[in-house]
């Protein structure tokens, strides 16, 4: 969605949509899931974990990191990848609260759909 298009709605909603689109391909699940497991930085070893070309891994922890959920520091000749955890805890507070709105409350018609 571009640009002008993005004004038209409120900041929570576009912060929503960026945490959905980071989110949004099972390669970068697994990459957070393997970044979750190491418990640290992570150099190098994220290419042999996963069935993936070195260049689609780059591509799927640049859109990690253009989220801000993912960090890099390039470390000699490697570039070493950890979780932010303040990111990580502002995403499970906004998906939480967006997921705990619970439809049965809006008193729909049982009948509907």
């Amino acid at each position: 969605m571009g640009k002008s298009k993005t004004a038209s709605f409120s900041e929570e909603s576009n912060t929503l949509a960026e945490m959905a689109k980071a989110l949004s391909h099972p390669a970068r699940i697994e990459i957070l899931k393997f970044l979750l497991q190491a418990e640290s930085c992570v150099c190098g070893d994220i290419v042999s974990a996963l069935p993936l070309s070195q260049s689609t891994v780059s591509q799927h922890l640049k859109a990690l990191k253009d989220s801000g959920i993912v960090k890099g520091s390039i470390s000699g000749p490697n570039v070493c990848y950890c979780i932010d955890p303040l990111v990580w805890s502002s995403f499970s507070v906004i998906l939480s609260a967006f997921f705990n709105q619970n439809p049965l409350d809006l008193n729909c018609d049982p009948n509907c759909c």
